[in-house]
């Protein structure tokens, strides 16, 4: 009878264990990485190590976002036009919502109910890596595609601008702008209608606007313009505040939760630039790899990772320093990168 008492115990203690492993393993903070030609890698961040991937060689993913419960991954992907969902405890995709020809950005509405997806059908998007649309004739309209989270399909497409890009939200939360490279504006929409309330302009000021991110405090937005080395500063209202010169080919832009810095990816001068928010002076200048595109802070805002498309790894910058402490390599035409828990970056916000 002990014996057996001794048995039930260890199993027990096993179990749980087991038990406490997977908890561990599901609350471990991770950030998901694109690879456009491949699949999606994982890192841990607490190890800062690169661990599994999933295989989608025949996708291009590029864009992606993660619900607010973490339970799912979303990939915008180019070769197949749709939106991959992917369990995030399994990494299955669960499910696919077709989109249109060419999907690029993607971002979750604040509330968590719908995921916005900017697509390009006169687009082909060119190879991977390619940092110019060499697309000729005349610019025909970018759409953005609305997909509701509980029903997991698409329930309006917006027609929007030539080249639609970087998605943002006011800071209410019912409306939704653009950006739009081919015709150097913003474009505002009501998300529950579809319908456009302004088109800001922005010829004055740069070409070529890509990213695009509103302040935490909601009191600004800044857009970068990739071909004019630098991005522009708008009030809460789309007035024009001021033009900030960057290295050369600025793309993803985001802020700190704190709203203190700016910190810009100028993928053709092989920078990350780090502004103060409200002056708008340089901070940091750091050296990185080729077509840093897109980034993220880590859940605790210690680091920033750094998605090197052409250097095929990513790159893990001090906050305290901002110097590069590390490099991870194994990637394959790495694209984007969000965390889990949600952190301030390039292509997501808490």
């Amino acid at each position: 009878m002990a014996h057996q008492l001794t048995k039930w115990v260890g199993a027990a203690t096993l179990a749980c264990q087991l038990a406490m492993a997977a908890l561990s393993a599901q609350a471990a903070d991770i950030a998901y990485v694109t690879n456009q030609g491949e699949g999606v890698a994982l890192i841990d961040l607490g190890q800062l190590t690169v661990g599994k991937t999933l295989q989608m060689p025949d996708n291009d993913p590029r864009g992606l976002a993660v619900t607010p419960d973490g339970k799912f991954l979303l990939t915008s992907n180019l070769k197949t036009g749709d939106v991959a969902v992917i369990d995030t405890a399994t990494l299955k995709i669960v499910r696919r919502i077709p989109i249109g020809a060419n999907p690029e950005f993607l971002r979750i509405s604040p509330d968590g109910s719908k995921a916005f997806v900017t697509y390009e059908p006169s687009s082909s998007g060119g190879p991977p890596g390619k940092e110019a649309d060499d697309d000729k004739g005349p610019k025909k309209p970018g759409h953005v595609a609305v997909i509701d989270l509980k029903e997991w399909a698409v329930v309006r497409s917006i027609v929007g601008a030539p080249e639609t890009e970087g998605t943002e939200f006011s800071p209410d939360g019912k409306n939704v702008v653009v950006s739009n490279e081919g015709n150097d504006t913003l474009t505002i929409y009501d998300i529950a209608s579809g319908s456009l309330l302004r088109t800001i302009d922005l010829h004055d000021y740069g070409h070529r606007p890509r990213g695009l991110k509103l302040f935490p405090n909601g009191r600004q937005y800044v857009v970068t313009m990739e071909d004019t080395d630098n991005f522009v500063v708008l009030d809460q209202d789309f007035k024009f505040v001021k033009s900030v010169p960057t290295a050369k080919g600025p793309y993803g832009i985001a802020f700190d939760k704190a709203s203190k810095r700016i910190v810009v990816a100028a993928a053709r001068g092989g920078k990350l630039q780090v502004f103060d928010a409200a002056s708008y002076a340089i901070l940091a200048d750091i050296p990185v790899g080729k077509r840093c595109w897109h980034f993220s802070f880590t859940p605790d805002e210690s680091k920033i990772l750094l998605a090197c498309g052409r250097s095929n790894d990513v790159e893990v910058i001090d906050v305290a320093t901002y110097k590069v402490t590390s490099t991870l390599p194994g990637f394959k035409l790495p694209w984007g990168i969000v965390t889990y828990p949600k952190a301030y970056g390039s292509l997501d916000a808490p």
